[in-house]
């Protein structure tokens, strides 16, 4: 073979990798960020439709709990109804903060111990889960149990399970992932466990005692805890890419509240309103985090305290595809209002 030969056939050769890997190139995430940023928030809101949202809200909380809202897109697409920065959302894992102060509360008033294990507390389960006797409740509420996570079982959410037996019953006998407090690993067995744990000492239902120590002081009337506690008119329809149904009457379990309402809570927690004291306060400290995003199909949420400008960004977006890059996109949106919001201030 000649050299010119293999000269054209290396170039040929090129040029085809180069068309394969302009196919692989996520062209939806490199023209959201290349585009200028615009000058208001509600002027980046407005670009929803473009990101692939059919609706968006975003609450803004500024020092004295006073907020700005803007909004774009569909409350409900197939009504054309307008999305109204008032309805409620389904937040998804966002609930886990809740849930965490919660368990920061009992323990500071004696009613649990981090260093109880789910042996202790759950001695039934001590042959079907996996180092029972070791995971304590410090290590399920910072995620360093190794307990496999219920929702990444084979197809789960083509059909979520209804009660909290039948989600723990997905991964029950199954190995660890790791020994306890060997790794950190996200799973949301973790926090089914804990509010078993919690409805257990309680002798009554978790959110009730949220209720009452959580929602109750800090004024959150537009917060609950499933969507058969609210007038479903009022829920943001949320809608999932490639389906045309709409999911917010399916039955999957979250935590519903008013972007504002969230806002607020997000705000307490960073300024120390949420506890009732110090000692509250740093066991708090010392096991879970302060801001949370959620996800699960139709709805995902972005709920973060920006300390440098004092304000509380929440986002709603109603629009969800786990593969793709819906939650990059979401994320751009939101990266780009807190550029605005520093711009601003």
């Amino acid at each position: 073979m000649s050299k010119n030969i293999s000269k054209k056939i290396i170039r040929i050769l090129l040029f085809l990798g180069t068309i394969i890997s302009l196919y692989f190139v996520p062209w939806p995430i490199i023209t959201a960020l290349t585009k200028p940023i615009p000058n208001t928030v509600q002027e980046q809101v407005d670009k929803a439709a473009d990101y692939g949202f059919d609706g968006i809200i975003v609450c803004v909380n500024k020092n004295g709990n006073q907020s700005d809202f803007y909004s774009s897109g569909y409350k409900n697409r197939e009504s054309k109804t307008p999305a109204d920065p008032n309805s409620l959302f389904k937040i998804a894992s966002v609930g886990k903060l809740y849930n965490a102060l919660a368990v920061a509360k009992l323990v500071s008033d004696g009613k649990l111990s981090l260093d109880k294990t789910i042996a202790d507390y759950l001695p039934e389960l001590n042959a079907k889960i996996e180092y029972a006797d070791k995971i304590t409740l410090r290590m399920l509420v910072k995620h360093r149990s190794g307990i496999p996570n219920y929702t990444d079982t084979y197809m789960y959410w083509a059909n979520p399970k209804k009660t909290e037996d039948e989600q723990l019953a997905l991964v029950l006998d199954l190995p660890a992932n790791f020994e306890p407090d060997e790794e950190y690993e996200y799973s949301n067995t973790n926090y089914l466990l804990i509010g078993i744990i919690m409805n257990s000492v309680l002798g009554y239902n978790k959110f009730q005692y949220i209720q009452k120590e959580i929602l109750d002081p800090l004024n959150l009337k537009h917060t609950f805890w499933s969507i058969q506690d609210v007038n479903i008119d009022d829920v943001m329809s949320g809608y999932y890419v490639g389906y045309d149904t709409d999911l917010k009457t399916d039955n999957v379990g979250s935590l519903l509240a008013t972007a504002e309402d969230l806002s607020i809570f997000i705000r307490a927690l960073n300024d120390g309103t949420a506890f009732r004291d110090e000692k509250e306060q740093e066991i708090y400290s010392s096991i879970y985090k302060f801001e949370h995003t959620g996800l699960i199909p139709g709805y995902q949420t972005i709920a973060k305290y920006h300390k440098d400008i004092d304000v509380v960004v929440i986002q709603f977006t109603n629009t969800v595809n786990f593969d793709g890059y819906n939650w990059n996109m979401s994320e751009i949106m939101y990266n780009r209002i807190i550029k605005i919001l520093k711009k601003k201030n």
